[in-house]
């Protein structure tokens, strides 16, 4: 390999080349060049502070803004040329500054460190990435809401489980607003952690500050941040701000894993409650009938993907000691693929859901089944004063007897209610159908229509403010 140390930026203490092997093994710059808007971002903060405090001439700053300038618009043409043997997307940048304006390119770094550039790009890139998945969890949230409304208006009637086995029923806009409720939370730790890491680390150099007279609350406004950090040990050693992001991202993941459980398994002939839209399912191969929910089944299974890149990280700063350590150069591909996952499955959903087709006399039928009412029987002895444990103990047996002869509690006879209990009859059992549980389950944030329309109206006041 041709020895390159003469190019090195830090090679001034090295008097042999970087072993080739070592050379790959120690580049970021496949990955980190992502972060090329950040760095020069920093840098043009960081140059023009250097002049208002008179480090640098105002030549000198406009020399290399100039320059900044002019690398950031080749990157962005895409006629930039990211090199190996400059190890780093800092790196790059500031060699092809120098290769553009010469010596001069080097008092950019006067007052600065790689450990603090690299803090601050990254912070920057997480803090953007937090804001931008708040706002497309909020936009996916608005969806779920409008889906609430809307079948809100026929009282769609779906069964609800516990044990994945039919409990009671629910309307299908109550079912939605649970979502409402998840995403709601979901932004709200993104925005959340956007407010904690809106400090800039930029002016903590390698990790002790540094002797030049720096402005950092003026760098820090200059990027958009609130405050620099206290600290300089925290400010370049500290990924907790990448942490709680991919939290966040895994939090949400959870729950949107979980709405794919429920698509997949509601979508199946043997449930047959939804039609998922063509443009959001595939085929298959050989089976020419299939309707593959592989959209559900991507967010699933990328969960898991997500789920390893805060387990990752964890696992790398655990055992570092402050303040910068390589280690550290793992912190970004999770966060880039956990954001890039993230991203496409909350705008997939948000174009999936209204195409998605709502079987209403199937999820109906379907609630009826499985003795969902039972529950509304037992409720109906202990208004009359009997105890809900013995309440509870008649109904099962009631169920019992049902089942053993594959009917509903319905369908029972009137000798068969009345000899479980004396308040109970034919009348009774077939009053208590789907709509009047569901109409009965009026507690604060219960599935009667009237408080699921009420939560509907609170989560929409909340979702425009």
């Amino acid at each position: 390999m041709t020895n390159t140390q003469d190019k090195k930026l830090w090679g001034g203490r090295f008097a042999e080349a970087t072993d080739g092997l070592v050379e790959r093994f120690n580049a970021s710059v496949g990955f980190d060049q992502r972060l090329a808007e950040q760095d020069i971002r920093g840098s043009l903060a960081h140059v023009a502070m250097l002049g208002q405090v008179g480090i640098l001439t105002a030549e000198e700053v406009a020399q290399i803004t100039d320059g900044l300038n002019a690398v950031l618009a080749d990157i962005r043409a895409g006629n930039f040329e990211w090199r190996l043997d400059r190890e780093d997307v800092h790196m790059n940048v500031e060699a092809a500054l120098r290769d553009r304006i010469g010596p001069v390119a080097g008092k950019l770094h006067t007052a600065r460190s790689r450990n603090d550039q690299v803090a601050v790009d990254f912070r920057l890139f997480t803090k953007e990435a937090a804001l931008d998945l708040a706002d497309k969890t909020r936009a996916l949230r608005a969806v779920m809401l409008a889906e609430a409304e809307k079948h809100l208006e026929t009282e769609v009637i779906l069964p609800g489980y516990t044990h994945l086995q039919v409990a009671q029923p629910i309307l299908l806009s109550h079912w939605f607003m649970a979502y409402v409720a998840m995403l709601e939370r979901d932004e709200g730790r993104f925005r959340d952690a956007a407010e904690r890491m809106d400090e800039s680390p930029l002016g903590s150099s390698a990790l002790a500050g540094t002797p030049w007279p720096v402005d950092r609350h003026a760098t820090a406004s200059a990027l958009g941040f609130a405050r620099p950090t206290a600290n300089s040990l925290d400010g370049v050693g500290s990924r907790d701000f990448a942490l709680e992001f991919l939290s966040a991202c895994a939090i949400l993941s959870a729950h949107l894993s979980r709405l794919s459980e429920e698509l997949i398994l509601y979508s199946t002939f043997e449930f047959g409650f939804i039609t998922l839209p063509d443009s959001h399912t595939t085929g298959s191969s050989i089976m020419p009938q299939k309707k593959n929910p592989d959209v559900s089944e991507l967010a699933r299974g990328k969960a898991g993907r997500v789920f390893g890149n805060l387990m990752g990280l964890l696992t790398v700063v655990k055992g570092t000691p402050l303040a910068y350590n390589k280690d550290l150069q793992e912190d970004k591909e999770g966060v880039f693929d956990s954001y890039d996952t993230l991203s496409i499955v909350l705008r997939l959903y948000a174009e999936m859901m209204p195409k998605t087709v709502w079987h209403a006399d199937v999820t109906r039928a379907a609630a009826a089944r499985g003795y969902s009412t039972a529950t509304d029987v037992a409720d109906f002895l202990a208004r009359q004063g009997v105890p809900f444990r013995e309440a509870h103990e008649v109904v099962g047996g009631l169920v019992g007897v049902a089942s053993r002869s594959g009917r509903q509690l319905w369908d029972l006879t009137d000798g068969e209610l009345r000899a479980a209990h004396p308040l109970l009859n034919a009348e009774v059992a077939q009053s208590l159908t789907v709509e009047e549980s569901v109409r009965g389950r009026a507690s604060f944030g219960g599935t009667a229509p009237h408080r699921v329309r009420e939560a509907i109206e609170r989560a929409r006041a909340r979702l425009n403010s």
